[in-house]
């Protein structure tokens, strides 16, 4: 493959949503990279924040339990920051529908109040953002691209959706480096494991290794692009390090499909444990569902030299290994 990462030595990075899944990874390849690392996350439930997702790296970083809903914290983090991950959101698509207020508050206030704490106090930083393709919607042509109409099913994309906006414009008007990835189904070590309202790989995972049943939704032949979490961690620092990303929106996927019925089966068969039962759509799942999505990542390929690397089956085994050697470590409620 053609990218490479470069060295973070004296780079002063803050991560928002540190203890989720995706800011973790992020945080444990920006230590191993020689960054000065600061995580910023309220521990909200529901978020995926764990603390077990940082124990090889506690003492190599600093901890804010901050909110970013709360400007003024956040005004005190992004001082003297070089780069933003900016990971933080309510993550839970049904929740998003039970509670729009409290997606708006988060996905849409919570994020002006980063922009505007970066543009009144370090617009030098660079800020890169973790969309969702949820934002796109049902796919009107496939594979979808960054010029693919969006049309989100749920209140989730919808915020998500006008978030990146707000990231795009402080770009345009306040010239803030910002960036986009819109990713999907990254599945791998340090995400969570016990519901199926996000990071639905994982909760697969959990349920093979536990030997339980596996509910697919029929007929289960619905498509799904995935990311192997370090896969995806790369594409976000060099969305961080290219002068190229600045100001851009990429969409972030393999390229391929799997239907999701096929991928509970290799789940299965890798893990050695676990069933399956086709059943009936709940209609707050059915309301949602975009359908088949898969990813054209051309664009981050060609400007970028992003590509994913890690085979689905090699992600599998390497994310099930992971999980038999931390498992009562992600079979909490996540806090």
């Amino acid at each position: 493959m053609s990218y490479r990462i470069n060295r973070m030595d004296g780079e002063e990075v803050l991560i928002l949503g540190g203890m989720g899944a995706v800011g973790s990874n992020l945080a444990h390849q920006a230590v191993s990279l020689g960054a000065r690392v600061t995580i910023f996350d309220n521990f909200m439930e529901g978020t995926g924040a764990n603390p077990a997702n940082i124990k090889e790296i506690k003492d190599q970083l600093a901890i804010i339990r901050g909110d970013i809903r709360n400007l003024d914290a956040l005004s005190q983090a992004v001082r003297g920051k070089s780069i933003i991950f900016n990971c933080a959101a309510q993550v839970n698509h049904i929740l998003s529908m039970q509670n729009p207020f409290l997606d708006i508050d988060i996905n849409c206030m919570g994020q002006i109040n980063v922009l505007e704490a970066c543009r009144r106090h370090n617009d030098a930083a660079r800020i890169v953002y973790t969309g969702t393709r949820g934002q796109s919607g049902a796919a009107l042509y496939s594979p979808i691209d960054e010029q693919h109409p969006d049309n989100p099913t749920d209140v989730y994309g919808a915020d998500k959706l006008a978030s990146e906006w707000y990231h795009l414009l402080y770009h345009k008007h306040y010239g803030i480096w910002t960036t986009s990835l819109r990713m999907t189904n990254t599945y791998g070590p340090r995400a969570q494991i016990i519901h199926p309202t996000y990071s639905i790989i994982n909760w697969v995972i959990g349920k093979a290794i536990l030997n339980q049943e596996i509910t697919v939704f029929k007929p289960g032949t619905q498509l799904r692009d995935t990311n192997y979490m370090q896969d995806a961690v790369d594409a976000l620092f060099l969305a961080a390090q290219n002068k190229s990303a600045n100001g851009e929106m990429f969409v972030l996927g393999s390229g391929q499909g799997i239907p999701f019925i096929e991928l509970v089966k290799l789940i299965i068969s890798i893990a050695g444990t676990g069933t399956y039962k086709l059943v009936d759509w709940p209609a707050d799942r059915r309301n949602i569902e975009t359908g088949s999505v898969i990813l054209n990542h051309g664009k981050i390929k060609a400007m970028l030299g992003w590509e994913p690397k890690t085979p689905l089956e090699e992600g599998i085994r390497k994310t099930i290994d992971f999980y038999r050697l931390n498992f009562n470590e992600y079979l909490q409620q996540p806090q």
